[in-house]
């Protein structure tokens, strides 16, 4: 079972955490920058701790040059991980 995971990132932030769902993706800020692969390996630890997975379990397929990033997660479906992490609260204006 593998299922994608549309992640939208703010690299260079004051600390890691995951702000909310924007649509379909997940929103999450990264204190790690935006070189070499840094931020890229921050999101993919900030899930699996969120998510309760082994770090190993999620992986980058999509976007590694850009804030729009799409996660492999190996060990669960998109539903369990929204339910994991909070289903995205009903119209409260976003954006």
């Amino acid at each position: 079972m593998a299922e994608h995971l549309a992640v939208r990132v703010q690299p260079g932030a004051s600390r890691d955490e995951i702000v909310g769902w924007q649509g379909a993706a997940l929103r999450v800020r990264v204190s790690a920058p935006p070189r070499d692969g840094r931020a890229n390996a921050a999101v993919a630890r900030l899930l699996a701790t969120a998510l309760g997975v082994a770090p190993s379990t999620v992986e980058l397929v999509r976007g590694a040059g850009g804030r729009d990033k799409v996660y492999c997660l190996r060990t669960l479906d998109v539903a369990a991980a929204r339910a994991r992490l909070g289903a995205p609260a009903a119209a409260r204006g976003a954006r």
